[in-house]
C-alpha cells in the first residue's frame, strides 16, 4: 500500500521570521539561503506578504518587489512561492477598488508569485471573492483562508457576561459548520487550496479532530492547516491534523520554529515517519538550510523574542533518547484516542526537551493572539496604566460582542484590543463606556470593513457612529495617491514605474520615504557620472605637454615605497594650502594622504587614479 503523502508549506522566510524576529531578515541573509532551498522541494515557500512589504522598506530600506523577484529567480520553479494578503484590504487597512486589486495581483504574479493566500478579518466572503476570481484569471493559484476563532468566554467582572444581556446564553457562532460553510463557499468561488488559518494558535487538538474530517469531506481541493505554538497547542494540533487527513501543513525549519511561530518541520517529520506518512521534502537539503539558518538567527539576535536556541537536532542522523522517542509514541497514541490532556503533556515534554519556548499561559487563558496581547501591554505602558491590563483583558469579550463578534486577526485584533484598553480607562475615570471610540472602531461598527459574523445592534451603532444604519465603505470614493514631481532630483516622479506606484497606493507613508531615498540615490549617481564625464572632457581638451618638458618647479615625490593612486584631488592651476590632501594612495594595504606642506599653485600632476608609481617618483609639480 502506498504511503499517504504530506506536503509542506515552509514559512521560514515570511511568517517564521515575522513571528520571531519582527521581519528583520535582510536580503543578504535571504540570498545566502535561497540556493540551499532549490533542492529542498517544498511544495510551497511563503516568502512575501504579511508584514514584509512594509517592514523591508521601513526598517531595511529594501525593495519588496526585488525580494520577490530574487526568490523566484533562485527557485527556478522547484517550489511554488506564496504570499499572504487581506483580500480587499491587501496589505493595508483600507478597502481598495477592483482596479487596485487587479493591478497588484498582476504585478505580483509577473514578478514570480504563484500562490496568494487570501483571508478577510471578518470572514466576509464578499471581501475575498473578487480576489479569488482575479488570481485565477491572471494565472495564479488562489488559496482561500478561513480565519479560525472562538466564541468569547461566558464571564465578566463579577458574573457571567452574557447573563447581563440575555435570559439565556447565546448560541455558539463559531461552530465546525460555520468554518466548513466558509470553506465550501471559497472553493465555489474558485479557490484551489483551502487553509484553516489559526493565526492565534487557539485551535486545540480535539477541535482539529472534529473539524478536519468535516473539511476533508466537504471539499475537493487540498486542505492546509496553519497554526502557531504561542498558547501551546501548535505541535499537538498539527499531529492531530496529520492523523485526520490534512493535505498540506505549514511549518518552519528548526531555528525558526516553535514559540510564537508554527511548529518545527523536524518534529513533524519524526511524527510522520512513525505514522507511515511520507513528507514530500528533501530533508538532506533541509539540513543544509538549517545549518546556515542558525547563523542567520544569530545575526538577528537584537530582534530575537526568545534568545535561547533549541538543541541541535537532525532527524536523519540523530538518535533520540529512548524516553524522548517514547514521548512521540505516547503523543500519537493519545491523539488517536482523542485524549487531549495526555497528547498535550507529551508534546509539551518533547518541546521542553529540545528547548523550545513554553506555552504562553496568559495568551492561552485570554484566547487572544500573542501580538494582540503584547500590543495591549505596550499601549498601557505608554499610558502609565499597566494596572488596567486585567480589566482590559476581561473587557475583550464585551468589545468583540458589541462590534459584531469579530475574529481576532489583523486588523480587528488591534482594533478590539485598543478599544478594550480605552473602555478600561473610561471606567477608571468614571466615564461611560466608549467615551473615546477610535476611528478604526467607528469604521468597524459602521460596516466599512465588511459584514461582521453577528449583526451589530443598531442602537449601539447609532451610539458609536451617529447612525443605526450599516454603511459599507464606498470604494468609488477611493482617490488614487499623487505621484509628485521631485524638482530637487531633476524633475523625476516619485514612483518611477507601476510596481513603485502600487507601493504608494498600499503603504503610502512608508513608501513615500523609501521612494524618495531611491530617487536621491539615482540623482547623486547621475551627478557623479556627469562630473566624471566633464572632467574627462576637460582633460582631453587640454593641450598635451611634451613628455620631455623639464621640471623647473618645486615637486612632491612619492615615499620610498611603491604605491597605487586611489584619488587625485587637484589639477593644474589649483591653489592649495598647507594640509590640503592632494592625493590618496595605497601602499602595503594601507591608505596614505599626500598633503601640501605650504601654499602653492599646482603646475602639473603626473599621476591619475589607478596608476602604480615607483619609489620617489614625482607626483606633483608646483609653479
Amino acid at each position: 500500500m502506498e504511503k499517504r503523502k504530506l506536503k509542506i508549506r515552509d514559512l521560514t522566510m515570511r511568517d517564521g521570521q515575522q513571528s520571531l524576529f519582527a521581519t528583520r531578515m535582510t536580503q543578504a541573509s535571504i540570498d545566502r539561503l535561497l540556493p540551499l532551498y532549490e533542492g529542498a522541494d517544498f511544495y510551497i515557500m511563503e516568502v512575501w506578504g504579511g508584514a514584509v512589504p512594509d517592514s523591508v522598506m521601513r526598517y531595511l530600506d529594501e525593495s519588496p518587489w526585488e525580494r520577490l523577484r530574487k526568490a523566484s529567480k533562485a527557485m527556478k520553479g522547484h517550489s511554488l512561492l506564496s504570499a499572504l494578503s487581506r483580500g480587499r484590504n491587501l496589505f493595508g487597512y483600507v478597502p481598495y477598488p477592483d482596479s487596485v486589486l487587479e493591478g497588484f495581483y498582476k504585478e505580483a504574479i509577473k514578478n514570480g508569485l504563484n500562490v496568494m493566500r487570501i483571508f478577510d478579518a471578518l470572514n466576509d466572503l464578499d471581501n475575498v471573492k473578487e480576489s479569488i476570481r482575479m488570481i485565477n484569471e491572471l494565472g495564479g493559484i488562489p488559496d482561500g483562508a478561513v480565519c479560525y476563532t472562538v466564541d468569547p468566554k461566558d464571564e465578566d467582572d463579577n458574573k457571567g457576561f452574557f447573563s447581563r444581556f440575555f435570559s439565556k446564553k447565546p448560541e455558539k457562532i463559531f461552530t465546525d459548520e460555520y468554518f466548513v460553510e466558509k470553506a465550501r463557499a471559497m472553493e465555489a468561488y474558485g479557490a484551489k487550496i483551502i487553509t484553516l488559518k489559526d493565526m492565534a494558535g487557539l485551535v486545540n487538538p480535539s477541535r482539529i479532530a472534529s473539524i478536519m474530517p468535516k473539511l476533508k469531506a466537504a471539499l475537493t481541493v487540498p486542505v492546509d492547516f496553519h497554526t502557531h505554538c504561542t498558547p501551546g497547542y501548535g505541535l499537538a494540533s498539527s499531529l492531530m491534523a496529520m492523523i485526520h487527513g490534512v493535505d498540506i501543513l505549514d511549518t518552519n525549519i528548526w531555528w525558526f520554529g516553535g514559540g510564537s511561530a508554527a511548529p518545527a518541520l523536524e518534529l513533524i517529520y519524526v511524527f510522520a515517519n512513525k505514522l507511515g506518512i511520507e513528507v514530500e521534502v528533501n530533508m538532506e537539503a533541509v539540513g543544509r538550510i538549517r545549518k546556515e539558518l542558525r547563523t542567520v538567527r544569530e545575526e538577528l539576535h537584537a530582534f530575537d523574542l526568545v534568545k535561547n536556541f533549541p538543541k541541535e537536532f537532525d532527524p536523519l542522523t540523530d538518535t533520540l533518547p529512548a524516553e524522548i522517542d517514547a514521548l512521540f509514541d505516547k503523543a500519537i497514541e493519545a491523539a488517536k484516542a482523542d485524549n487531549e490532556a495526555e497528547l498535550l503533556d507529551a508534546c509539551h515534554a518533547i518541546e521542553d526537551y529540545f528547548g523550545f519556548p513554553k506555552p504562553n499561559l496568559l495568551v492561552k487563558e485570554a484566547e487572544v493572539p500573542g501580538g494582540m496581547y503584547s500590543n495591549m501591554v505596550a499601549q498601557l505602558k505608554a499610558l502609565q496604566a499597566e494596572d488596567l491590563l486585567d480589566d482590559a483583558m476581561r473587557l475583550i469579550p464585551k468589545v468583540r460582542r458589541d462590534a459584531g463578534l469579530v475574529p481576532l486577526v489583523t486588523p480587528t485584533s488591534q482594533i478590539v484590543g485598543s478599544q478594550a484598553v480605552s473602555v478600561a480607562l473610561d471606567r477608571k475615570k468614571g466615564n461611560p463606556d466608549y467615551s473615546n471610540p477610535s476611528n478604526q472602531f467607528i469604521s468597524l461598527v459602521k460596516g466599512e470593513y465588511g459584514h461582521t459574523p453577528v449583526a451589530v445592534d443598531p442602537e449601539f451603532r447609532a451610539k458609536i457612529t451617529g447612525s443605526p444604519e450599516e454603511k459599507a465603505y464606498d470604494v468609488s470614493k477611493y482617490k488614487k495617491p499623487e505621484n509628485p514631481v521631485l524638482p530637487e532630483y531633476g524633475g523625476v516622479k516619485l514612483a518611477a514605474n507601476d510596481e513603485e506606484y502600487l507601493l504608494l497606493e498600499l503603504l503610502p507613508s512608508v513608501a513615500n520615504g523609501f521612494l524618495k531615498r531611491r530617487r536621491a540615490e539615482e540623482w547623486e549617481a547621475a551627478n557623479a557620472a556627469k562630473k566624471a564625464e566633464e572632467a574627462a572632457a576637460a582633460a582631453a581638451a587640454e593641450p598635451e605637454k611634451a613628455d620631455d618638458e623639464p621640471i623647473t618647479g618645486e615637486v612632491v615625490k612619492a615615499q620610498i615605497l611603491p604605491g597605487t593612486v586611489i584619488e587625485v584631488n587637484v589639477k593644474p592651476g589649483d591653489k592649495v594650502k598647507k594640509g590640503d590632501v592632494m592625493l590618496v594612495y595605497e601602499a602595503m594595504k594601507m591608505e596614505n594622504n599626500v598633503e601640501a606642506e605650504h601654499e602653492a599653485t599646482v603646475k602639473r600632476v603626473f599621476v591619475k587614479p589607478g596608476d602604480i608609481f615607483a619609489p620617489e617618483a614625482v607626483l606633483v609639480e608646483f609653479e
